[in-house]
């Protein structure tokens, strides 16, 4: 059967844009600082960690015995370690690490979680209380951070454990979120339109549903970000993440522990570059809420 122009025509209009509602983050970033913030930071975040080969001033696994623990000067802008390596080449490079991580981690949970809520959501019956009561229910009910260190102990240090025990972790909350907004949704007038029309289950769901469930997902997916940087740290910190020599900034915080007062330097950089790309994270969440939230834009005159 085919859909008349003006059935289509109706269904589009019916559809938010979130394309278009992203492209109004620039104003919300001119009213609001605290956006601005946010985005200066994740743009120093991304720059680090995409150029760090090519603005890192020396080798980060360089290790030079007789120039240990310098404090910051003209020659290492950050100090080194105690092995002499430079520090603030280590913090790009753990940029790098840090922002690969969080990317993966994120892309792996959201599709999990997008498959597992969005079946639950929109099969229900059932399906829905499989999926829910056992499987994401059960995950949510342990502390996501214990779990990944129980399944990175298991697993052992190395980049793709870490992402998968991370995404263990964290698939749960993104399949919640998107099966409630599954469940608003699903029988609305445009769906059950593309339904009479002939529309298969597949289609209806990634034609109709899914463009109009994505913007309370990019937020979280955004703080979401934040939350795995910490994880990464956390986990680096105990020797579950990245194996050294790589560097990252949990194991950097690790290694500076036994030179917190004689070479504080150790300690606080890597704490910033941590502090910095959460908070940037945050921020950006914030600010895509407020975007996306039809009142807040209201009170803000957008």
């Amino acid at each position: 059967m085919e859909i008349s122009p003006a059935a289509a025509a109706s269904a589009s209009a019916s559809r938010p844009q979130p394309i278009r509602h992203l492209c109004l983050l620039g104003q919300l970033v001119r009213r609001q600082p605290l956006a601005a913030v946010g985005v200066a930071l994740l743009a120093g975040f991304v720059v680090c960690g995409l150029a760090a080969p090519w603005i890192a001033p020396y080798n980060p696994s360089a290790i030079d015995l007789l120039h240990r623990l310098q404090g910051p000067s003209a020659t290492h802008w950050a100090g080194t370690d105690e092995l002499g390596r430079d520090t603030l080449s280590r913090l790009l490079w753990g940029a790098r690490i840090s922002l690969a991580v969080s990317v993966s981690v994120v892309s792996v949970s959201l599709a999990l979680g997008v498959a597992v809520g969005g079946l639950a959501g929109y099969l229900g019956g059932w399906v829905d209380t499989a999926l829910t009561t056992f499987a994401m229910n059960t995950f949510l009910a342990l502390p996501g951070i214990l779990l990944a260190i129980a399944f990175a102990a298991f697993l052992g240090p190395g980049f793709a454990n870490l992402v998968l025990a991370l995404a263990i972790g964290g698939w749960a909350g993104y399949a919640r979120l998107v099966r409630a907004q599954v469940l608003a949704v699903r029988d609305r007038e445009y769906v059950e339109a593309a339904r009479a029309l002939g529309a298969g289950g597949p289609r209806i769901f990634f034609r109709h549903i899914l463009p109009n469930i994505i913007q309370p997902v990019l937020v979280q997916a955004a703080i979401g970000m934040a939350g795995v940087i910490l994880a990464e740290a956390t986990l680096s910190f105990l020797g579950l993440g990245i194996p050294a020599p790589a560097p990252s900034w949990g194991s950097m915080l690790n290694d500076a522990r036994l030179h917190l007062f004689d070479s504080p330097h150790l300690v606080v950089f890597p704490a910033i570059a941590v502090a910095g790309a959460v908070l940037g994270f945050n921020f950006l969440g914030d600010a895509l809420r407020d975007q996306l939230d039809p009142r807040t834009r209201l009170e803000l005159g957008m």
